[in-house]
């Protein structure tokens, strides 16, 4: 930008986690400094009636004015009555889409006279800064990074797309209609896992934001852009703001004792009546930031002289996911959407040691039938045959 920077940068940010103001021309000299340290920047941005993460250079590619509202099976976007940027909630993409692409080349390989010639994918992947990340999207990435880094033999795309990545995270001014982060004690607060976290106060005349490093590579890229110190009444409004959005959530899910419930329920009736309702798409793992569910492909073309190995995203609730030979393990709608449900509020805590669900409520938006992960929860503890507590679930939350 060539205007004059309307806050004067300061020589050297205080201490990581220390907050920070910027106005919106602030936030435009962020996005320059990050594509001058050589990121890709990617961010939320209006395509095709949605709002998507994609290839974004200002905020001007950023939806100002717009707000989402979502129910089961309903997804619509609104003009809102301010400028707000980061004024809606959560599209159809998630951030795994640019650290675990839906579909990954392997190898491919040439025919060259009676053999062929291989050829591995070792290209460095280019550096991303990541903005908007909501809270449950960093909770997200934080069991991605269990999955695919913990262990002895950590996934080398996802690790080498991770190793580059910032994350400018966005404090959520308002709840969605299908919203339950507040219930996994996911957000709507960024507590960890960003380099900057953002809070708008769309409501100021001009709009400010408050930013607070989290890393020391986040205070570095603040220390170079407009900005002033924060004060203690623009921390209060940032905290009366976000508390009001926690008492505004769409849905709620009680968590308590849930793996043991679900464990005993394997036969609840509520599972053939959702299964009636569920269409089998796999929308819901689609959408979810969490699911890592994948296939292997070969394919060759026409000619059979080039050939490659491609790994893409499945489903659970595919019929041949589960396909040995002889047949599938779950033929049916009820075994899939049993399976999936009960993965994600059960078996994954036994896996990664947290529920598979942030509470970002796309499932349920996406549904084309609307079905809602909280509402079956709530009937399945309804219908449950003990109606008592353990003392397993009294120490479970």
């Amino acid at each position: 930008m060539g205007a004059r920077p309307c806050i004067e940068p300061e020589v050297q940010l205080p201490p990581s986690e220390q907050s920070a103001l910027i106005e919106r021309e602030g936030l435009e000299h962020l996005f320059q400094e990050l594509e001058t340290r050589g990121y890709e920047v990617i961010g939320p941005t209006v395509r095709g009636g949605a709002i998507v993460y994609e290839r974004i250079h200002s905020t001007g590619d950023l939806p100002a004015g717009c707000t989402d509202e979502q129910h089961g099976g309903r997804y619509r976007l609104k003009f809102r009555d301010d400028a707000a940027l980061f004024g809606y909630v959560v599209g159809p993409h998630t951030w795994r889409r640019f650290l675990y692409p839906p579909v990954q080349r392997l190898w491919q390989a040439e025919r060259n006279g009676k053999g062929f010639q291989f050829h591995g994918e070792e290209a460095k992947p280019p550096k991303q800064a990541l903005i908007g990340v909501r809270s449950c999207e960093l909770h997200a990435l934080e069991l991605q990074d269990k999955i695919f880094l913990a262990g002895p033999y950590p996934d080398p795309t996802y690790q080498a797309r991770r190793n580059d990545l910032f994350i400018v995270a966005v404090n959520c001014g308002q709840a969605g209609g299908t919203c339950f982060c507040a219930s996994m004690k996911t957000g709507p607060r960024a507590t960890s896992g960003y380099d900057l976290a953002l809070t708008e106060f769309a409501n100021d005349t001009p709009a400010r934001f408050l930013v607070d490093a989290g890393s020391e590579l986040g205070a570095e890229v603040l220390s170079a852009i407009p900005h002033r110190a924060a004060n203690e009444s623009d921390r209060t409004a940032a905290d009366r703001l976000l508390a009001e959005t926690a008492r505004h959530m769409g849905r709620s899910m009680d968590t308590h004792g849930m793996k043991e419930l679900l464990y005993r329920n394997s036969e609840n009736p509520e599972w053939d009546v959702v299964a009636s309702r569920c269409l089998s798409c796999g929308n819901c793992t689609m959408v979810c930031p969490t699911c890592f569910c994948t296939t292997i492909e070969d394919v060759t073309d026409l000619s059979g002289k080039h050939a490659e190995r491609q790994r893409r995203w499945d489903s659970c609730f595919t019929v041949d996911f589960s396909y040995i030979h002889g047949g599938s393990v779950r033929a049916s709608v009820k075994s899939r959407y049993r399976q999936w449900m009960t993965h994600k509020l059960a078996t994954w805590i036994d896996q990664f040691g947290a529920p598979g669900c942030v509470g970002c409520g796309r499932c349920i938006t996406w549904c084309p039938v609307g079905i809602d992960l909280t509402a079956e929860l709530h009937t399945i503890r309804d219908t449950d045959s003990t109606n008592t507590a353990t003392e397993a679930e009294q120490g479970f939350a």
